[in-house]
């Protein structure tokens, strides 16, 4: 994640540091080495864009200092020009990414904090002040939930005490978990699970398990940059990158809860289930599950569930960055590998799901001997293996349909739920 200061920051892309990359903050850390972290500004049309940058560098002075004293590096904040939203409508955080990917390999930055004045909503659709990406290396800080007087008073305004430290301690603790920390519960520490204090007038401390951590995280992540030339050298990379850092994709995977990601897609749930409903009462189907061998149908399965995963993947766009494919970080290929295994145990959870409808189907609605009277069938006699064999075939075939005619109703969920932790 760090290298020495002579090879960082715009400057070495010819970018002016006083002009489009103005430098918010910046603290120097006690090793010779940097973090530079890219600040977007997003408003929504009408929005005090000059306040909420006025924000934006004043949280990242005040959590700068706390930042290089915890992990012994140097710390510099850019700030980068306003972006418009179209809308007031609430946003996740995945929302942010496609911009805030294209900033880290434009930049170049190690992480990307992304500060916005609408509402931002977590995987439990609960309105949050901020969330972090660890593995996208992405923060985004809502201003909207910062602001929230108690009933009966005025809204706050983003140059009060109270909004400005605890907008620094947010973004100080959002950052934190980029980095590994975990929550650390009363503690008095600022890896406390976050809650906004009207009286807070600092950015509370790391404690000492917390700073050797991230010294040591902040230490082991790589900002390696390759143009891989050709499709071969791509998947290559992406494969190399993964072999590596195999326990930080383990984790956002367990993280994701990447099976039960169907139960929150209705559209490709339905598009897999109905058509299995028909083909369970089919001959045809029965006859071809039934005599096929247990190899042949788990293959079939597993090519089914990996191809229809693939297809999502490119059909829906879901890999990063999206606006220039000629360059990619290492961040950025375990962030594509990430999301691409999110999808494939997405399919399991789909091929599961379905199987066990299949199955209740075959068990409790099926007359016990309804397949004795099909003349296709050369043995009437039909087994529990027979049952589960035949209700993989069909399942499979569920799966299928619901990638290629249901697909995602909704892309930046995919990315929600795999890349964003559920709470500050």
């Amino acid at each position: 994640m760090t290298r020495p200061e002579s090879d960082r920051g715009p400057a070495a892309t010819g970018a002016d540091p006083e002009g489009a990359q103005l430098i918010a903050a910046e603290c120097e850390g006690s090793l010779d080495l940097q973090v530079d972290v890219g600040v977007l500004v997003a408003h929504a049309p009408g929005g005090d864009a000059d306040g909420l940058r006025s924000f934006a560098a004043q949280a990242a002075a005040d959590a700068v200092d706390e930042l290089a004293a915890a992990t012994a590096v140097g710390w510099r904040f850019y700030l980068e020009d306003p972006a418009r939203l179209p809308d007031h409508d609430r946003r996740r955080p995945s929302e942010f990414l496609d911009r805030a990917t294209h900033l880290m390999v434009e930049g170049p930055y190690d992480l990307v904090v992304a500060v916005t004045d609408v509402p931002l909503v977590s995987s439990k659709e609960r309105f949050v002040p901020g969330l972090a990406s660890p593995l996208a290396r992405v923060t985004v800080v809502s201003t909207r939930n910062l602001r929230r007087a108690p009933r009966g008073e005025s809204e706050r305004a983003l140059d009060d005490p109270a909004v400005r430290w605890n907008g620094a301690t947010l973004l100080v603790h959002l950052i934190g978990h980029v980095l590994g920390a975990r929550h650390r519960d009363a503690d008095g520490g600022v890896m406390e699970p976050f809650v906004f204090e009207s009286d807070r007038r600092a950015v509370p401390a790391m404690d000492a398990d917390v700073e050797t951590y991230l010294r040591r995280i902040a230490g082991e992540i790589p900002a390696t940059e390759v143009s891989p030339k050709g499709a071969l050298a791509r998947v290559g990379f992406h494969a190399k990158s993964a072999l590596g850092n195999a326990g930080r994709i383990g984790r956002a995977l367990v993280d994701s809860r990447a099976p039960l990601l169907p139960l929150s897609l209705p559209k490709l749930s339905t598009a897999a289930v109905t058509p299995t409903l028909v083909i369970v009462f089919s001959a045809e189907s029965w006859d071809v599950g039934v005599h096929m061998d247990n190899l042949t149908a788990t293959l079939f399965a597993a090519v089914s569930v990996l191809a229809a995963a693939i297809y999502l993947l490119f059909a829906q766009n879901l890999s990063f960055p999206r606006r220039r494919q000629r360059l990619v970080t290492e961040h950025t290929a375990l962030v594509n590998v990430t999301v691409f295994l999110v999808l494939v145990l997405a399919m399991c959870g789909l091929f599961a799901l379905v199987l066990s409808i299949i199955l209740v189907v075959e068990l409790a609605v099926f007359p016990p001997n309804l397949m004795a009277n099909w003349p296709s069938l050369e043995d009437p006699s039909i087994g529990l293996v027979d049952l589960v064999r035949t209700g993989a075939f069909i399942s499979t075939i569920g799966v299928l349909s619901g990638a290629l005619a249901g697909g995602l109703e909704n892309r930046t969920v995919v990315s929600h739920l795999t890349l964003f932790l559920d709470r500050p």
